[in-house]
């Protein structure tokens, strides 16, 4: 039990406000002179793997947890002062508000440990926080004690009362909805009106003669621009409820002015009007979503001379079609288009008939539409199921902590990234696994091999077998570098690559050559692509788009276009988890 008589049986301590590079071991080495512990976990976002900035400790003792939690909330860690609260496992005591209050217009000057400071003296606390963004300070804040007696007491003595020269709000805590719920209520019993659209010749007095015909007027207001003149909207404010709805009802939709239709209706602030906007926007842009979702098609490869008509043609074998379009810049086909059909098993059917069918000159890359978000999250597991290494396994006792990863190795490339004997754990979700934040995510580097183009002549290329590269066997270590098979990159985007003793790639030659060797041809000819743009990445872009299917791959060959984008996502994968500097 704490000091207030509370039980916390797991002596579970919450840390929040925690720099997003702080690790379990920084949390170890920061709380572990408190006494011992028996785990340590910093949540992480499922797919990103990065630090969503709260962690839970857990120590053998509740009196350790408590002396932690007396002794070092609010210390600094990493730039940020740490918020330490005992861990809530039933979600019904946070979400019921017994306990909790709220203040506002405090002075920016007030941080998590001043407000702590002031209103313990009523009572235990189980959570304090003031609300911040960039620039510091909201304003406002909440304060979460242990029962409601202490909230009460908090209220009357506080309430009113000046905190660093500014009177501070402190009322109970009211959930959104109960607050939606009054705002609702108000918003029904409304006497501001607003009305627009009635030209730029009607004054105050003008605007107060039509309207005060539905009762007493408390202000009218036409509002004006700076050379005096109406802007064509304004405001009557009514004495009571009933008169201004009468107004709405009779008045909106008619024309004051000829051609012109009046709007008239409840005044509402800007905040809520743009929050309504939002709401429309988001259930418009939801049920797009809805309903393209599963009959959708992303077409690309496309040949020049393709126009929605012959696209659709193509297409019609499979379905109804709802749409069919290919993207044009200046009336040119950008490559790629979409066809639409009426149900998900046609769309089905068409991605497995016609992905990697040849369309006039050129072999389709088909699949179903998938906004950018989704796109960017797929490439973002792709690579962290890549990188990361097998489950850790992570103990944290008194000594310390022990940690134990699969092992991966690899070999030199020969066509195809070969790891280590022990197998891949496929299976296993990505959110099961913890990565320790010490070992730097692995990334299968593509630039070694590319040294080694420099030494291929026309005489053909090193044979292969078994995914082992026959002839001489060059060992890299992190340090050393051979740098006579450096070759020089081009420094320009073309749209196919000659490499020394190399024809253009073909969709004829890829389908040819044996599976092995496929990511190999494909990884020769892009990694000088990327180089020209990314020359300290191109090893690591490389590699990651080589988990891609070998038709996109051959179709981000001739479209400059295609590969700029997938490698701004590639790129922007690896600045999420700094691996770039």
């Amino acid at each position: 039990m704490n000091s207030s008589g509370q039980s916390y049986p797991l002596a579970s301590l919450y840390v929040g406000d925690l720099h997003p590079d702080v690790t379990e071991a920084m949390l170890y080495q920061k709380f572990s002179p408190a006494g011992p512990i028996t785990s340590i976990r910093v949540c992480r976002d499922v797919i990103t793997r990065r630090s969503l900035g709260y962690a839970y400790i857990n120590f053998q003792q509740p009196a350790d947890a408590e002396c932690a939690l007396d002794t070092m909330n609010y210390e600094v860690l990493k730039g940020r002062p740490i918020r330490i609260m005992w861990s809530q496992r039933d979600p019904g005591l946070r979400k019921s508000g017994v306990g909790n209050i709220f203040i506002k217009n405090m002075d920016e000057s007030i941080d998590n440990k001043a407000l702590y400071d002031t209103f313990s003296a009523f009572g235990n606390i189980l959570s304090c926080k003031v609300v911040c963004d960039e620039n510091g300070s909201k304003g406002y804040g909440f304060v979460h004690f242990e029962t409601q007696e202490a909230a009460n007491r908090a209220i009357d003595t506080m309430n009113g009362m000046l905190l660093n020269d500014r009177k501070v709000f402190v009322g109970h805590f009211k959930s959104h909805k109960e607050r939606q719920a009054e705002f609702g209520a108000k918003a029904m019993k409304f006497t501001n009106v607003y009305i627009k659209n009635f030209g730029d010749d009607y004054s105050d007095e003008k605007l107060q003669e039509v309207f005060s015909a539905f009762g007493r007027t408390l202000s009218v207001r036409v509002m004006m621009d700076e050379r005096g003149r109406s802007r064509g909207f304004g405001f009557v404010n009514y004495e009571n409820h009933e008169d201004a709805q009468r107004a709405v009802e009779e008045m909106n939709g008619k024309e004051l002015v000829p051609g012109r239709v009046l709007y008239v209706g409840r005044a509402q602030k800007r905040t809520e009007r743009q929050g309504e906007l939002k709401r429309k926007f988001e259930l418009i842009k939801q049920e797009r979503i809805h309903r393209y979702q599963g009959v959708n098609l992303y077409v690309k490869n496309l040949d020049d001379g393709l126009d929605d008509e012959k696209l659709r043609k193509e297409f019609a074998p499979y379905g109804t079609i709802t749409s069919a379009k290919v993207m044009t810049d200046g009336g040119h086909s950008k490559g790629f288009g979409f066809v639409c059909f009426s149900s998900p098993e046609e769309a089905t059917k068409a991605v497995t008939e016609m992905n990697g069918r040849i369309v006039a000159t050129k072999p389709l890359y088909v699949a179903l539409a998938q906004r950018k978000e989704e796109r960017k999250a797929i490439l973002t597991n792709k690579y962290m199921q890549r990188t990361m290494p097998g489950p850790v396994i992570d103990s944290y006792q008194q000594a310390g902590y022990y940690m134990s990863a699969v092992p991966q190795v690899c070999t030199p490339y020969s066509g195809q990234f070969v790891r280590s004997a022990v197998p891949r754990r496929a299976s296993t979700p990505i959110s099961t696994v913890r990565q320790a934040s010490t070992q730097a995510p692995r990334i299968i580097n593509y630039t070694q091999r590319m040294a080694n183009i420099g030494t291929q002549t026309a005489g053909g290329r090193a044979g292969m077998s078994g995914g082992m590269v026959r002839g001489t066997q060059y060992k890299y270590s992190s340090g050393v570098r051979n740098l006579q098979q450096v070759i020089t990159m081009p420094q320009m985007m073309e749209p196919a690559v000659h490499v020394r003793g190399q024809e253009p790639l073909t969709a004829s030659m890829l389908a040819a050559a044996p599976l092995m060797e496929q990511k190999q041809l494909l990884g020769e000819r892009l990694y000088p692509l990327i180089h020209g743009f990314h020359p300290n990445l191109a090893g690591k872009i490389t590699g990651m788009l080589l988990e891609i299917d070998n038709s996109e791959l051959l179709h981000m060959l001739e479209s400059p276009e295609s590969l700029h984008s997938k490698v701004d996502e590639a790129v922007a994968v690896l600045q999420a988890h700094q691996v770039i500097s």
